[in-house]
C-alpha cells in the first residue's frame, strides 16, 4: 500500500515525499484511514512503529478542511490537542506536526515546563490550531486563562501507560473536563494494561481497536544480548563494544544521575564524545545533548 491510497491530501503527501517516505508503516496502513473518518480509536503501539504519523497524518488531513488563512489569532482557535508525558517527547511529537503540516495554513506549538512561560504565552496569543503539551504545564496556562479549549475537535493521548505511571491522572482528568463533549478522541500505548482499559472507557466513545504488535511483546527489531560481567568492569567492557562494533548511535541507561555523569566523563576520556541527559540538568542542556546524539555530533 502507498500513502496515495490512504487518502491524504497533496500537500500532505508532498511533505512525506520530501522525507523520502514511500511507504506506510502496519500502523500507519491501520490508524489512518479510521481516524479519517472521525473515529475514536485505541492504538496498540510502541515506539518505533510509526505511530506518531499513524495519528498525526489523518489529524492534519481532517483539520485542514477548515484551515484559515487570517491573521487574525481569533480566527485560529485550538482545534486538536496532543497530550504526551515527557517534555522530550513534547519536542518530537511537535517536530512530526510541523513536517507533515509544513504546506498546510494549520499553525501549532509545543508547551511544556523547566523552560520560561513568557515565549509560550506570546505563541498561544497568536492563534494557534494544533497544541502539544505535557499535563502540568497546560494547565499553568489554562490556570492563567492563556487558551481556551473550549474549540477542540481532537484529542490525542500519547503514551498513555506513561502519563499513569507518572501520575498524570488527575492533571488529566481536570483537562478533560474542559474540552467539549463532542469530538474525537485516540489513544495510543505500548501496553493495555487493567488501567488503560479503564481510563479508554472513561474518555473514549465506542472506540476501534488498533493493535500492530502483540500485547507486552517486544518489537522484533530488537535483539537482546545479556554480558555478565564484575561490577568494576562494567564501563571497560562497555568502551571496548562501542570500539570493537564501531557503533555510532548508543543509548545507555545508569541508575542514578551522578553514575550518567561519570559514565559520560570516562567516555570522553577515552575519545568516544559523549553526554549525560537525566532531570538535574536543565532544559536547554537536555534539548541540546539531545539535538547533538540525533545529529551525530555524540555517540
Amino acid at each position: 500500500m502507498t500513502f496515495e491510497q490512504l487518502g491524504l491530501s497533496a500537500d500532505i503527501l508532498q511533505a512525506l515525499s520530501d522525507q523520502g517516505y514511500e511507504k506506510p508503516t502496519p500502523i500507519q496502513e491501520q490508524a489512518i484511514p479510521i481516524i479519517m473518518t472521525g473515529c475514536d480509536v485505541m492504538g496498540a503501539a510502541q515506539t518505533g512503529t510509526g505511530k506518531t504519523a499513524g495519528f498525526t497524518l489523518p489529524m492534519l488531513s481532517r483539520l485542514q478542511i477548515h484551515a484559515n488563512t487570517s491573521t487574525s489569532p481569533a480566527k485560529h482557535p485550538v482545534r486538536a490537542l496532543i497530550l504526551v508525558p515527557t517534555r522530550e517527547l513534547a519536542i518530537q511529537v511537535h517536530e512530526s506536526v510541523r513536517t507533515y503540516g509544513k504546506y498546510l495554513a494549520l499553525r501549532s506549538t509545543v508547551v511544556y515546563g523547566g523552560v520560561n512561560i513568557d515565549p509560550q504565552i506570546e505563541v498561544i496569543k497568536s492563534g494557534v490550531e494544533i497544541l502539544v503539551a505535557t499535563p502540568g504545564r497546560l494547565l499553568d496556562h489554562l490556570q492563567q486563562k492563556i487558551l481556551t479549549l473550549s474549540k477542540i475537535e481532537i484529542l490525542v493521548l500519547d503514551e498513555a501507560d506513561r502519563m499513569l505511571d507518572m501520575g498524570f491522572m488527575p492533571d488529566i482528568k481536570q483537562i478533560i473536563q474542559l474540552l467539549p463533549q463532542q469530538r474525537q478522541n485516540l489513544m495510543f500505548s505500548a501496553t493495555f494494561s487493567a488501567e488503560i482499559k479503564k481510563l479508554a472507557g472513561k474518555i473514549l466513545q465506542e472506540p476501534i481497536m488498533i493493535e500492530v504488535a502483540k500485547q507486552n511483546s517486544v518489537s522484533e527489531l530488537i535483539t537482546h544480548v545479556v554480558h555478565p560481567i564484575e561490577n568494576s568492569r562494567k564501563q571497560e567492557l562497555l568502551i571496548h563494544l562501542i570500539r570493537q562494533k564501531d557503533l555510532k548511535q548508543v543509548l545507555v541507561f545508569t541508575r542514578t544521575k551522578q553514575s550518567a555523569d561519570k559514565l559520560a566523563y570516562r567516555l570522553v576520556r577515552h575519545g568516544i564524545a559523549s553526554t549525560a541527559i537525566h532531570g538535574d540538568r536543565n532544559q536547554l542542556q537536555r534539548t541540546e545533548a539531545l539535538d547533538s546524539f540525533k545529529q551525530g555530533l555524540i555517540r
